[in-house]
């Protein structure tokens, strides 16, 4: 298992914050999020990262460098263009191969124990990949994502809105009472993945969407597993969340 790390963005939500460094490399009880999650990765056993950066890169490659010292193997590639996230997993095809990989945001945090938990159900049963969760009652979070009776992947919908909502509900996707479960962000896939992102076409924000390669996924009948993250799960996106972090005991 490999692992690949989208790490390219500034993070213009953390302001000045961000001025001099990316936001993967804001810290969090003194350690970077970013090592954090090359941190999660190793103790579940991957040992190859491919990090994609792109806004002061420098950064992150000087302060991991080849990964001898966190005792990984980095490789990076810098995004020139910030067109999202469907495309960014492309510059680490090469380093892909034929291996499966777990692709996450570089500014996700949880517990290092999520990533061998998703190792675990990816060798469940031949699974094209796993799509992890977090579940709620409030339906207006986030990305949602639909599953059948096995917690296999079976619908999702990008941040929808009211429209897509009631529909949703007349379709009865959604039903009174469930559980909402909200995309978390981190992957595992197969390299099939990039047949999907080699043909997509950008969003209705002009950027190309990592979620319209997952729809793709399912529609052409690839089984994707489903997985809720146990315990913390942490998008750092702006500054309150990271101060709220470092009053956490760790």
């Amino acid at each position: 298992m490999k692992a690949v790390i989208l790490a390219a963005g500034k993070g213009t939500r953390m302001k000045e914050l961000t001025n001099e460094i990316p936001k993967p490399m804001l810290r969090v009880h003194g350690v970077p999020i970013l090592e954090h999650i090359v941190l999660g990765l190793k103790s579940a056993g991957v040992r190859e990262i491919f990090i994609v950066t792109g806004f002061r890169a420098e950064v992150v490659e000087a302060y991991f460098g080849a990964g001898s010292r966190h005792g990984v193997r980095i490789q990076y590639e810098r995004q020139l263009v910030q067109d999202g996230t469907g495309k960014a997993p492309e510059l680490a095809k090469e380093f892909i191969g034929a291996s499966p990989f777990i692709l996450t945001y570089g500014d996700i945090l949880v517990k290092q124990e999520t990533y061998a938990q998703m190792i675990k159900r990816y060798n469940e049963d031949y699974f094209s990949g796993v799509v992890t969760v977090t579940g709620s009652e409030d339906v207006t979070k986030g990305g949602l994502f639909f599953f059948d009776e096995h917690f296999c992947l079976k619908h999702l919908v990008e941040k929808p809105n009211q429209t897509q909502l009631e529909e949703l509900r007349r379709t009865d996707w959604l039903k009174p009472g469930d559980i909402a479960w909200y995309n978390a962000g981190i992957y595992i896939f197969r390299p099939s993945l990039f047949e999907h992102t080699a043909v997509l076409q950008k969003s209705p924000r002009g950027e190309y969407e990592l979620t319209d390669a997952i729809a793709g996924l399912i529609k052409t009948h690839h089984p994707l597993a489903g997985l809720r993250i146990e315990g913390r799960w942490v998008d750092v996106r702006d500054p309150e969340v990271l101060e709220r972090l470092e009053k956490e005991t760790v």
